[in-house]
């Protein structure tokens, strides 16, 4: 089995901890029939152990782009991005799937859950792979539906099939938690249960997160925002008190 490093100590650091990402003049370009369609335009950025950071920007603003690269989904075009001591935009398809299955939690705006399995084992099936998985009630507890454990996803609501979908990212106990509009597919109140449980693994467990989102509201809850515009990073705000989820409003 290919193993990926962890983020050591020879890497970057700063007062908020060490650097698990640190990408410099990562850009991508696509093809659209003849037409070069150019998502991120020579992006430098890092993020640090434990650290919540969300990316804000409209619809084409590169993001999603950023994110799936975070993730090991996608890769650049050009420039570097190393995750600890792995250079991710030089790596092997096996290191890649290597990384995302020891080190990445994935959240979605849908939570593709497989609808023939109950909350329980749409779990399990992620701990059979995972290196050193926390127990499947443990991680479902930790979304607050012990009661639901044994109900198939029809049974469930959207926000709840959500907190199950972030269950199944973070029961194997990943050190990233990319999540992209976990939101976007909820009403209001849902949403905001959503964000709460999130915010609270992040803390607990003190997970490096993610979050991308076109609503400006939940910028509140970070402790940096990264603003993208035309695949560049407009601006970077650190905010010095983090909102809870229960005071955003949008």
């Amino acid at each position: 089995m290919t193993t990926v490093p962890m983020p050591s100590n020879r890497a970057a650091s700063s007062p908020q901890g060490t650097c698990v990402f640190s990408a410099h003049g990562l850009t991508k370009t696509y093809l659209a029939g003849e037409v070069e369609v150019t998502a991120l335009r020579d992006v430098d950025l890092d993020i640090r152990r434990g650290e919540f950071v969300v990316l804000l920007g409209a619809s084409g603003s590169g993001k999603s782009t950023l994110l799936n690269i975070l993730g090991g989904l996608d890769m650049p075009t050009r420039g570097e991005l190393r995750f600890g001591d792995l250079l991710l935009s030089g790596a092997s398809d096996a290191q890649l799937t290597a990384y995302r299955r020891e080190h990445v939690g994935f959240v979605f705006q849908f939570y593709n859950l497989i609808p023939s399995l109950t909350v329980r084992e749409n779990l399990a099936l992620v701990t059979d792979i995972a290196a050193h998985p926390m127990p499947v009630d443990e991680a479902i507890a930790l979304v607050g539906l012990t009661p639901r454990r044994d109900h198939f996803p029809a049974q469930l609501s959207g926000g709840e099939q959500q907190r199950v979908a972030i269950a199944r990212a973070i029961v194997k106990r990943p050190d990233i938690l990319l999540c992209d509009e976990p939101t976007g597919a909820l009403d209001y109140q849902t949403g905001k249960l959503v964000l709460e449980v999130i915010a609270r693994i992040s803390a607990e467990l003190g997970t490096t997160t993610v979050v991308i989102t076109h609503n400006a509201a939940i910028a509140g809850m970070a402790d940096r925002v990264i603003y993208l515009g035309d695949g560049r990073i407009q601006k970077v705000q650190m905010n010095a008190h983090r909102m809870q989820p229960a005071e955003l409003s949008w």
